[in-house]
């Protein structure tokens, strides 16, 4: 029991880092895309995610806090290579807390400023969690081309969200707003495959472990789907935004609301098998080829208590992101505070 513990807290850390990518992932991106709308589709595209966002995080404190109790060498480590970029995204997340609850509380001369701040602070902190990828793939390499790579995975990882927020938006809008969805889901779908395409090349390059995980026989026959897989649902993205452009230009609503799920769930597929290609790539480390989750884990005993509160605290959170989810679902609505 007590060998197996390190593994139970890493599966339950990589579920909620995982639901936090693509459930704050969508949101992020909808903050990134509000610069390109006009006020009235802002207001809609607030209300999109306004039952949701807050609870999103919640899903990033489990995972950090995880890694803190139950890894906490690993968590110093990590934390300590990070620092910089944890910082700015803890900025850019306040930033978006504050300008969400004062756009609806502002004057009508001064929500375009907090509109801003919303944008604004979604970018910052897409960005920097796409540099904290990259600088963590390459074992936070410190040399010009370490920091090279984390810079290339920044934006591509923010088009990554942008892809989801662009998905939401099709399912959740309609009219020129849902419209105008289908154009910025083409536009990131590029970048995104881009991120991807980037990260699985670089782990086996900076790992001769990993590579040979994913290389030797029979494993690479075993692990040719994931790959093939990720490629098939960018190819089925591209058809269904395609299809759905000429829905859009032919103005045949019936056809968008059809097959609007279909470029989010692609996505979601996407990052789902990203995240078990890189999960399987890095177990049973947490830093690359440096510290395993065996050395990092607390004592049997804090695990054992821990893992009673976190079984506790999980079906908590996913009940109420379900029930948050059921009751709001459907399309959003223009704002109304009066």
């Amino acid at each position: 029991m007590n060998e197996i513990l390190p593994v139970i807290f890493l599966g339950l850390m990589g579920i909620a880092m995982l639901a936090y990518v693509i459930l704050d992932g969508y949101d992020l991106g909808v903050g990134v895309l509000l610069r390109r709308a006009t006020p009235e589709q802002g207001d809609t595209m607030i209300a999109s995610i306004g039952p949701f966002w807050d609870a999103n995080e919640t899903w990033l404190v489990l995972g950090v806090g995880l890694l803190l109790v139950a890894f906490p060498k690993a968590h110093g480590v990590i934390l300590g290579a990070l620092y910089l970029p944890v910082t700015l995204m803890l900025i850019g997340l306040m930033l978006r807390g504050v300008a969400f609850e004062l756009r609806a509380k502002a004057a009508p001369a001064s929500k375009p400023m907090w509109d801003r701040c919303f944008y604004g602070g979604s970018l910052l902190a897409a960005l920097s969690q796409g540099y904290m990828l990259g600088h963590y793939i390459v074992g936070f390499d410190s040399s010009p081309g370490g920091y090279a790579f984390a810079l290339l995975i920044a934006p591509c990882l923010t088009a990554g969200y942008v892809l989801l927020g662009s998905g939401w938006l099709l399912m959740k809008t309609e009219g020129e707003l849902q419209r105008r969805a289908v154009r910025w889901a083409r536009t990131s779908l590029l970048l995104t495959a881009v991120g991807i395409a980037a990260v699985s090349l670089a782990t086996p390059v900076v790992s001769q472990r990993i590579y040979d995980k994913w290389f030797s026989l029979p494993e690479v026959i075993a692990l040719a789907p994931i790959p093939l897989a990720t490629l098939a649902l960018f190819g089925l993205a591209w058809l269904f935004l395609r299809r759905l452009q000429q829905d859009s230009a032919s103005t045949n609503q019936r056809g968008l609301d059809r097959w609007s799920w279909a470029p989010f769930a692609c996505a979601v597929g996407v990052f789902v098998l990203a995240f078990f290609g890189l999960a399987y790539s890095l177990y049973p480390y947490l830093v690359i080829d440096r510290i395993s989750i065996f050395d990092a884990a607390s004592a049997p005993e804090s695990l054992k208590l821990i893992l009673i509160g976190t079984l506790i605290t999980l079906p908590a959170i996913i009940g109420y992101s379900v029930f948050a989810y059921r009751v709001f679902w459907g399309k959003a609505r223009a704002l109304d505070y009066g």
